[in-house]
């Protein structure tokens, strides 16, 4: 029994502590609407660009000569894929060797600190 006692009186203090909470967040909230209104009801924000019909025309076609680009695949202009490579494999032994050297050199070191 003396553990639900305990336990009724955590859930007890955790209440009060939501109440003085919610008490807070209601003193916040009306700080926040004074603080709103002191620029004459409304917050400051800054004021958007305006565009005329025939700019907005004119990006909105860009925009969607972009995504024609997109869907189609094409790169840009200029930049041609390189030409994919292969190792000989004469040159994948040497580096598989030179690898296989770096490794009996590092497990050779880690023999010698033990």
């Amino acid at each position: 029994m003396a553990n639900l006692k305990g336990l009724a009186s955590i859930v007890s203090e955790l209440k009060v502590e939501r109440a003085n909470l919610a008490n807070q967040l209601r003193h916040v909230d009306a700080a926040l609407t004074v603080l709103g209104k002191v620029n004459g009801g409304t917050s400051y924000t800054r004021p958007g660009r305006t565009l005329s019909a025939s700019a907005r025309k004119r990006i909105s076609l860009a925009q969607r000569a972009r995504w024609v680009k997109v869907r189609n695949g094409s790169k840009p202009a200029g930049v041609a894929a390189p030409a994919k490579r292969t190792l000989s494999i004469s040159a994948r032994k040497k580096i598989a060797a030179a690898q296989r050297a770096r490794w009996a050199r590092v497990k050779a070191g880690t023999k010698k600190a033990a």
